[in-house]
């Protein structure tokens, strides 16, 4: 698994999820909408009605778990053998059996999704925030692992992985609480466009560098600049999230002019109300400027 196929193509598929997370949080942004109900189905009950209600995020979460956990398996000559055959008996293909953990977990995250929204009688949210965030945490406990044997530029590159990885599990974690903060969900959609994106830059710097010449782990000027394309990760990225939102605005104004932003009764954010403390230095500011009124009637009379 540790070939260039195997960061490309998880790394294509989180760059996907990401756009499209980023597309669903910028429409959502532009109607004053719920991100968490917008593309809920059309209620009629034609023949392909139930379509829509299908979680096609979740089925493609499942899919690439799946195939990616039989990529793992069969890319090896002997099956993915626990323990060998000598004694004492040694684990063998640590870092395999890491991966095939995490797109086990990708799978099962999936079908937590599909459940959620086909399977029960009303859609858990919590429980699919849930699971997304359990998966990051086992995620980056493996990463951390992952890179006790690299040194130099694979070190250095999950290194920064492992950044994005933590940052992406306290915004999960936050939003635990807070589903549908818009600040929150453009966090995570950039964040996942990141660890999609640098997963993709690492294939080609380990396996495939675009020169044809290796990186040298001995040369400080190749791990620096190790960093240095990471940060260019970071303004593509932010520029890609301020183009599907320019993107999505002028779609918005070209087919749907008429319609006006309001946010459905699911939106989060509502009318602020008076709370029960400003109520009370209202009632008491009012009584002090009565008590003012009767003194400076009394003293002109």
């Amino acid at each position: 698994m540790g070939k260039f196929i195997g960061h490309l193509y998880p790394g294509l598929y989180l760059f996907s999820y990401g756009l499209y997370q980023a597309t669903v949080v910028s429409k959502a942004m532009i109607v004053n909408d719920s991100p968490l109900y917008l593309s809920r189905p059309p209620r009629n009950k034609g023949r392909w009605a139930g379509l829509w209600r299908i979680s096609y995020g979740g089925l493609l979460k499942m899919v690439t778990g799946s195939i990616l956990t039989v990529y793992v398996v069969f890319c090896l000559d002997d099956m993915m053998m626990l323990l060998d055959k000598k004694y004492p008996p040694r684990f063998l293909y640590p870092k395999e059996w890491q991966h095939l953990t995490m797109f086990i977990l990708l799978t099962l995250n999936g079908c937590v999704d599909v459940m959620s929204r086909n399977l029960l009688p009303q859609r858990c949210v919590l429980l699919e925030k849930g699971t997304l965030v359990l998966t990051f945490y086992v995620l980056l406990l493996l990463l951390v692992s992952h890179v006790q044997d690299t040194t130099g530029i694979e070190l250095q590159i999950h290194y920064l992985l492992i950044l994005v990885v933590f940052l992406l599990m306290l915004v999960l974690t936050i939003e635990l609480w807070t589903p549908d903060t818009f600040q929150l969900l453009l966090i995570e959609a950039f964040l996942f466009l990141m660890m999609g994106s640098w997963l993709m830059q690492a294939g080609f710097i380990l396996y495939r560098p675009v020169t044809g010449y290796p990186w040298q782990d001995d040369d400080i000027s190749d791990i620096m600049f190790v960093t240095t394309f990471f940060c260019w990760h970071v303004m593509i990225n932010a520029l890609c999230l301020l183009g599907i939102y320019g993107l999505s605005a002028l779609w918005h104004r070209c087919h749907c002019p008429s319609l006006k932003l309001m946010g459905s009764k699911e939106a989060p954010y509502h009318k602020g109300t008076v709370g029960p403390l400003y109520k009370l230095l209202q009632e008491v500011e009012q009584s002090e400027k009565d008590e003012q009124a009767l003194l400076l009637s009394k003293s002109s009379s």
